[in-house]
Parts: C-alpha cells; structure tokens; sequence
C-alpha cells in the first residue's frame, strides 16, 4: 500500500511521563485516517511530531517515504485544537500574513483568499478584528488558513468545536471535496459519529500505545458478536419457540400487530441459514442484516479493556 505518512516505534517522554511508547502508524495516500484516542492518550504528541513542533526521543517519521525535514513543512496544513489568531489583529491581513508564512506569495495567498471568503461568505469579515467574531466565525477563519496552501497532509483537530450544525455540514463537506481531490486527511477527534461518516482507516491510541488500527470496515468486524437483526410479522411466542437452541433473543419491537424487529444472538456452530430455516415454517420473515458495533462502542470496549489491563 502507498503510504503517504509512516510511524515507526516513536517515543516520547516528558519528565517521566512517556506520552508515546512505541507507536507505529500507517497513513495510506489519499485517505481520511481517524486518529481516535481519550484525552492525554498521546495523539496530540504524536501529531506534535510530525509537525516538527517536537522531536521524539526514538523512532522515525517518514513522509512520502523520506525522513521528515523542514521542507517538508510546506506540505502539510494543521489545524490545532487549540485556535491560534492573533485577536487583535484585523481578519484579511491576519490571513494574508499566514499565507506567506506557508510560502505563498501575495498575488496567490489573495486569490486564494477571495476564493474562500466567497466560498464562506465571509467577504464583510475582511477589516474586522478576530476579537469581533464569535468562536464559529473565528474557526472558519483557522480552518481557512490551514487549507489555503492546498497541502497535501491535512491534519485537523477537533475541526467541528465550535460549530453549530449548518457549519458543522459545510466544513465536513469541505473535508470530503479536497479528499476526493486528492488531499490526505489525519482527522483527530472524540466524535465516533464523524469518524463512521468520513474516515476509511483509523488507529486509536490509550494510555501511549496504539492498541488498534485498520480500516473502519476491518475494525467492526473484529469487534461484531454474531448479532444479527430480524423483521418477520407472526407471533413472538413461535418466533421465540423456533429459534431453538441456536440463537438467543436479545430484544424485540413491536412495530404493529404482529410485525416485529427482533434482535438475536446466534451461538455455537450456527449460522443465519440454520437459524432461518428454524423460523421461516412458523414466521414470515421480512428482513434479516447483521448488526455491527458502532464505532463508539468499538471505542469504549476498546479503551475500557487496556485502561483495565493498564490498572490491574
């Protein structure tokens, strides 16, 4: 697989702490990778490192297969948690200013800037103070500035703090646009549902070690019980009955009379085809799908486990 960013074994300590204890990523070109972990699991270390804000103590970090080094700066855009405009400053030569800091000239950064502020409208924002806006209006301007140099690792951090759910929609549409144009994405975030809806791949950290990683498809299904969910219309009683000692009913729902949507456990040596041949003389079924854990459960289960391990 072609990897746009490599981790491997990176350690960091601070004052005998270790934040990262040999961690190892795999970032693949052009994907939206989820960086999941609780606070102070190590993430923002990690994404620290390849900034170059910080060095780790061992490993390697390679981008684009190289060591990383200062010119390598340019290529990346990083939109921290923690928002850094300067307040008192006015919002259109604040981005003029960090456009050429990215290495953008004047003519580019204020065609780019246009664009943008267009995009957003935001055009009337140009000779406010930051101070002047509101923590949204503010975010916008970050999240502008972060994607202006079009790099080619975004990392972003927590990018929906702050946003009401219309500008929530709009900058998570921005996300999968320049993805789909060929942008690779590092998307470090608490919001499981953010990263069911736009990541491919992800690694969570706990505790400073990776303690998963894979595709988002991948990692459910390690985590699935054998659960799966049945429709069927005709009397619980017979579907219960039926369902023999091959599966157990975890919970049921009666959407009208006699039309339920029922939810099992399948155990043993069983499999759906036995389970249906069970029930389909007794019941009509109407539906049948295997139930996944969310990613949220996957991150709980998941954490929960090593925190244990970690503190017995």
């Amino acid at each position: 697989m072609n990897n746009i960013l490599e981790t491997h074994n990176v350690v960091k300590e601070y004052a005998g702490h270790t934040a990262l204890n040999n961690v190892s990523i795999e970032v693949p070109k052009g994907s939206i990778f989820g960086l999941l972990g609780p606070n102070g699991a190590g993430k923002t270390t990690l994404i620290r490192i390849i900034n170059q804000i910080t060095m780790p103590d061992s490993g390697t970090v390679l981008l684009n297969g190289e060591p990383l080094k200062e010119s390598h700066r340019s290529l990346i855009g990083y939109l921290p948690e923690e928002r850094g405009l300067y307040r008192k400053m006015k919002v259109g030569e604040q981005c003029l200013y960090l456009a050429q800091l990215k290495g953008m000239s004047y003519k580019d950064a204020m065609s780019k800037l246009k664009y943008w502020f267009e995009k957003f409208e935001i055009t009337a924002w140009w000779d406010k103070k930051v101070e002047e806006l509101s923590k949204g209006m503010a975010q916008k301007i970050q999240f502008i500035v972060t994607v202006l140099h079009e790099p080619e690792l975004l990392i972003l951090d927590e990018p929906f703090s702050g946003f009401d759910p219309i500008n929530t929609n709009l900058i998570k549409a921005e996300i999968k646009r320049m993805n789909k144009a060929g942008t690779t994405i590092i998307f470090s975030t608490h919001n499981m549902s953010s990263v069911e809806e736009i990541c491919q791949d992800i690694a969570l950290i706990n505790h400073s070690k990776k303690i998963l990683s894979g595709t988002v498809r991948d990692v459910k299904n390690d985590f699935k019980a054998n659960e799966y969910e049945i429709e069927f219309k005709g009397g619980l009683l017979k579907f219960t009955n039926a369902l023999w000692t091959g599966a157990t009913l975890l919970s049921s729902v009666e959407l009208e009379k006699e039309h339920f949507i029922t939810t099992i456990k399948i155990g043993g040596n069983s499999t759906p085809n036995d389970v249906l041949s069970n029930i389909i003389p007794h019941v009509q079924v109407t539906g049948l799908k295997e139930v996944l854990p969310s990613m949220n459960d996957i991150f709980i289960q998941a954490v929960s486990k090593t925190t244990h391990s970690q503190n017995a």
